[in-house]
């Protein structure tokens, strides 16, 4: 071998390379862009978290009676907040009053107060100990305290007394309360003592006073899930996007520089049958790492000893979770690549684009592991960091049904955006054949009058109104219920709708069916409207029954606050105007670009958006039942006045429900919590009444135009 040669075409080689800005930007650029980023912004996010946790004040519940001066003395630092008996079962408040509940053996403590006091390995197999754990799980209080009978008693006696802080170590809030009732009680003790010492005579350090005994009751799933759920979702996401990278660049950029693209465009296939099929390879090589790298992970946690003499101990059900969460944004994640690796020339060039938006999945993933970062409203639909949150959430054993159908819708909405603009992208043979195409260039928003919308323009409404209206009920929560049914009806559903329409010049009449209903329809709509609740709401809510945390909240909507608002008033903002808005927006654009695939498939994806629309895997089948009747009601007239009337009349009623108790106790619901089979099927009659009328219509069928 020659060096001279060898370094010749070293020069070359090195010389090609860093004639290329966008090499000497991943090579430079983004170490030196991201890396400060990433610490600055965690190093932020953790001080944020630190002061937020240091500014609230901490809920303790006190079991039992605790001495008012010891009282004041928390009270009075303004940073604990004390609820008496909160979430104490009935036995144990009557075990603790009754002196018939004696506290477990404690390790010795320090007399001098300098050092915290132990906290045994193992949680007590005692009925307080476990009424503890499950108030500090449903979020009842931080910490608990328990001051074991006889507390004040045993002070004025001079004898000792026994006090246990109950706190669980996975959430930072219920440790810091555990620091605050721990400081305090010792600062108390040394008071106390200093006051013995002096009454008797005695040399300082010589009394106790009082044991203060620290409990841990968190289970040995969540300390274990703690750090698995700190761990799986960000190498579980980061792996799964980096198996799909290649397969994305190589299908993309890598056919663009072999030659085959043009071969494939060539074949007498369409650009949507390209891109479906090779997003479902990029997709299928990405979920089969997925898969094997989950296997791996979960037999590598199983039996790693993650801490020291614990063994982790996470269900299977955990992983399996996991993965069914990992699909939508694996969906989201690929269809992004493949969208964006089309505009790249060769390999090359495909991984410049694609790596950013690899490296971008670092931020939200890391952020995530951030202690006492926590899944709420706002991250529910914020992309990637919801999943990583909620996966998080159920190694930790803290997720609800509700919760885990929030965060897969919303990552379903932004996966559908993300498909639809991959599709975009592959309608564009200028593009695929190897053109130079700027990204601004391929977002057309040009007029195409007479046009109907399409089965894509459909979902990518139905995705954008729903995050826009998420966000947006959040933001305005404090100006009250009208207002945020107000907002949401017109400002995130009807005007962009309409502004919609407008501007792609779709035909207006047709894509809204605005023709006046014949007076059997209208009939068949009043009894359908008048009878859908008992269906929704008295039929299908037996399958899958709401919480009562949901059933309140829904009254709340109905009456339009805790305090009934007037009829009038409720019949407006909860019956006319969601019939109006929702309608022109499910019944009219969103069924209109459905149409095509014809009426049963129409209906039922249009009555799926639908339900999914409420938000609630409680509310999915009742709401789904409903948009399918409106929708059949709307294709049998092909008037959307159709739906209006039936959505009316259903909301309407619900509202004069809810505020006639007299009307409720003789129909027989006052004592009961679902409606009297007798209601449901009087109520199952009228509809069918109501949806055979609608059979018997014949409207005119309307010209279908590309």
């Amino acid at each position: 071998m020659r060096p001279g040669t060898v370094f010749t075409i070293y020069r070359k080689e090195l010389r090609e390379a860093l004639r290329d800005r966008r090499t000497i930007f991943m090579m430079i650029g983004l170490p030196i862009l991201l890396y400060p980023l990433l610490m600055i912004g965690l190093s932020r996010l953790q001080e944020g978290q630190e002061a937020a946790q240091a500014a609230r004040a901490s809920r303790v519940a006190v079991w039992g009676t605790l001495p008012l001066d010891a009282q004041e003395r928390m009270l009075k630092s303004g940073k604990i907040e004390l609820l008496p008996w909160a979430g104490a079962t009935d036995m144990v408040r009557a075990g603790l009053e009754m002196d018939q509940l004696k506290p477990p053996p404690s390790p010795p403590i320090d007399l001098d107060g300098d050092d915290k006091p132990p906290v045994p390995k193992k949680m007590p197999d005692a009925v307080w100990a476990k009424a503890a754990q499950q108030a500090i799980l449903d979020r009842k209080a931080d910490a608990i305290l328990i001051a074991w009978p006889n507390f004040g008693v045993r002070l004025q006696r001079g004898d000792m007394a026994v006090a246990s802080i109950l706190f669980d170590s996975v959430r930072p809030d219920s440790r810091k309360a555990r620091d605050r009732i721990s400081d305090h009680l010792r600062q108390y003790r040394l008071d106390l003592l200093a006051v013995r010492e002096t009454q008797n005579k005695l040399p300082a350090g010589f009394a106790t006073g009082i044991e203060i005994q620290n409990t841990n009751v968190a289970s040995e799933q969540r300390k274990s899930g703690m750090l698995v759920g700190m761990l799986l979702p960000y190498m579980l996401i980061l792996f799964s996007a980096m198996s799909g990278f290649y397969a994305a660049i190589d299908m993309t950029a890598g056919e663009k520089e072999r030659g085959t693209m043009q071969t494939l465009l060539c074949a007498p296939v369409e650009s949507l049958e390209i891109i479906g099929g090779k997003f479902l390879a990029v997709w299928s090589i990405a979920m089969i790492a997925t898969v094997v790298n989950l296997l791996s992970l979960s037999l590598t946690f199983t039996r790693l000893k993650l801490i020291p003499g614990m063994q982790t101990s996470v269900p299977a059900s955990s992983y399996l979770i996991a993965f069914v969460m990992l699909v939508p944004i694996s969906l989201m994640i690929n269809a992004v690549f493949l969208a964006v690796g089309a505009f790249a020339k060769d390999f090359k060039d495909g991984q410049n684009f694609l790596t950013p938006i690899l490296m971008s999945l670092l931020v939200p993933l890391v952020a995530t592991m951030t202690p006492g970062i926590e899944l709420n409203g706002y991250l529910a639909f914020v992309p990637v960091v919801n999943i990583a949150l909620l996966i998080k959430g159920v190694f930790l054993g803290e997720w609800a049904a509700d919760t885990l159908f929030l965060v897969m819708l919303s990552s379903l909405c932004y996966a559908s955006i993300a498909l639809v603009f991959a599709a975009h992208i592959f309608e564009r043979n200028s593009l695929l054949l190897g053109g130079k195409e700027h990204f601004s260039g391929v977002f057309d928003f040009s007029r195409h009058p007479g046009a109907r919308p399409t089965p894509a323009v459909s979902m990518l409404v139905f995705a954008v109104a729903l995050v826009m209206a998420f966000y947006g009920s959040l933001s305005l929560t404090k100006y009250g219920l009208p207002t945020v049914l107000i907002v949401m009806q017109f400002g995130f559903f009807l005007l962009p709708c309409l502004a919609l329409v407008r501007l792609k010049g779709y035909d207006f009449v047709e894509t809204f069916s605005l023709r006046m209903p014949s007076l059997r329809a209208i009939a068949a709509c009043v009894l359908i409207g008048l009878s859908a609740w008992t269906v929704a709401g008295g039929l299908l809510v037996r399958l899958l029954p709401p919480p009562e945390s949901l059933q309140k909240a829904m009254e709340r909507l109905l009456l339009l606050d805790d305090k009934p608002a007037p009829l009038w008033q409720a019949l407006v903002l909860v019956g006319l105007i969601p019939a109006l808005c929702e309608e022109a927006l499910f019944r009219g654009l969103i069924l209109s670009g459905f149409r095509r695939l014809g009426m049963w498939p129409a209906i039922l994806a249009t009555g799926l958006l639908f339900g999914l629309a409420h938000a609630s895997i409680y509310r999915l089948l009742p709401t789904f039942a409903l948009g399918v009747a409106f929708g059949y009601a709307v294709w049998k007239t092909r008037s959307l006045a159709a739906g209006i009337i039936c959505h009316a009349l259903n909301n309407g009623l619900m509202a004069v429900l809810a505020r006639s108790k007299n009307i409720i106790e003789e129909l027989g619901l006052g004592g009961s919590k679902y409606v009297p089979w007798t209601i449901i099927g009087a109520g199952c009659v009228v509809m069918v009444l109501g949806l055979w009328l609608l059979s018997q219509e014949r409207a005119p069928q309307a010209t279908e135009t590309a």
